[in-house]
This record gives structure tokens, C-alpha cells and sequence, in this order.
């Protein structure tokens, strides 16, 4: 039997460009959970001593703040993510608007896209 290596995204994490697309990917889930894992995947990729110095908290505190389960304030968050020298930026969401037209005995819907 063929053992398998577990998957390591720290190990492909190597630009700003790539880690940006792949916490930009982790906050495309709505579970919040996934999008700390992710950082957490960046800072390994980093070193978690380094990026805990640049981001002003101790080792330990990163490590809590990013362990499964944990629930970090959102400063200590955003100080990471900086750290990592990327920045969480909104954009509008594309919306659809859904217009009824009466048309005597028939009823006929129009979607539009707004391009937001």
C-alpha cells in the first residue's frame, strides 16, 4: 500500500501574491474557522516567531490566537494579517435585481445584473 504525505499548504505559501489569493479563497467560506486556519497556514509558512514579533505578541499568544477552535479579537487578527503584509480590503457584492412585469395574464421575470 502507497502511503500518501499529509498536504501542507505553509510549504506553497511563498509570495505575498499567493498568500493574498489564498486568504482571499478562505474568506470566500462563511465559516470563520476556515479563514483562521488559513492565516494560521501562512504564519507556519512564515515562522511563527518572527511573524508574532512583527505583529507586537508574544509566541504563545499567536499560537492560542490561531489554535482550531480559538475565537481571537478582531485587533489581534488584523495585526497578523498586517504583519503578513497583506491588508483585508471590501468589495461590493454582485446582486441580482428581479423585476415582475405583469403582462395581463401571464407573469414574466426579468433579472438584471446590477454589476455590483
Amino acid at each position: 500500500m502507497t502511503k500518501l504525505a499529509k498536504f501542507d499548504a505553509a510549504e506553497y505559501l511563498d509570495s505575498e501574491e499567493v498568500i493574498a489569493e489564498y486568504l482571499n479563497a478562505a474568506l470566500e467560506d462563511e465559516d470563520p474557522s476556515v479563514f483562521l486556519t488559513a492565516v494560521g497556514d501562512v504564519a507556519k509558512a512564515r515562522g511563527m516567531t518572527d511573524l508574532a514579533k512583527d505583529a507586537g505578541l508574544g509566541r504563545e499568544s499567536l499560537y492560542k490566537a490561531l489554535k482550531p477552535g480559538a475565537k481571537p479579537r478582531y485587533d489581534t487578527v488584523l495585526r497578523v494579517i498586517r504583519a503578513l503584509g497583506v491588508d483585508l480590503q471590501t468589495v461590493p457584492l454582485k446582486k441580482s435585481i428581479s423585476i415582475h412585469q405583469d403582462r395581463g395574464d401571464q407573469q414574466a421575470e426579468v433579472v438584471r445584473d446590477t454589476g455590483k
